[in-house]
């Protein structure tokens, strides 16, 4: 066979971020921005601890992340019920349409990964994938 995993991984990896970032080059979108839109297209308004969790970003770099997408004006932070200490992430008008950019460019690559595949060989592959990375993260589920 001659191929590892983790050197297939990583190289599916590389060229998935090379393609999108191809297709997203006439945005202001960086790394960490698609993932997170992505997420908040599900989860908009969530605080940043669940969207560290949700996007397997360590709290530190998503802080990061987040003050970039905010000064791109691509986020808005806002304190419900007037508790400061619970700052939620809501995506701005600007955000949501770069959202649906995002979302366009991750059906097509998908598309393109499963050129080939019946549904049921998708269906086999992405639950094997999803008990992979239960495995490495130590989660029971995802």
């Amino acid at each position: 066979m001659g191929y590892t995993f983790h050197a297939l991984l990583m190289a599916n990896q590389t060229l998935f971020n090379k393609d999108l970032f191809a297709r997203l080059k006439d945005t202001e979108l960086t790394i960490g921005h698609p993932r997170i839109l992505d997420y908040l297209s599900e989860h908009d308004g969530e605080n940043q601890k669940q969207i560290a969790r949700g996007c397997n970003i360590e709290p530190s770099t998503l802080t990061t992340i987040l003050n970039g997408m905010e000064e791109k004006k691509m986020i808005e932070r806002r304190a419900l019920n007037n508790d400061r200490r619970s700052t939620h992430i809501f995506m701005t008008e600007k955000g949501r349409g770069l959202q649906k950019i995002v979302k366009a460019a991750f059906e097509e690559m998908e598309e393109n990964a499963f050129k080939g595949f019946s549904e049921k060989e998708q269906r086999e592959f992405m639950d094997m994938f999803i008990k992979i990375y239960c495995n490495i993260s130590g989660r029971e589920e995802i």
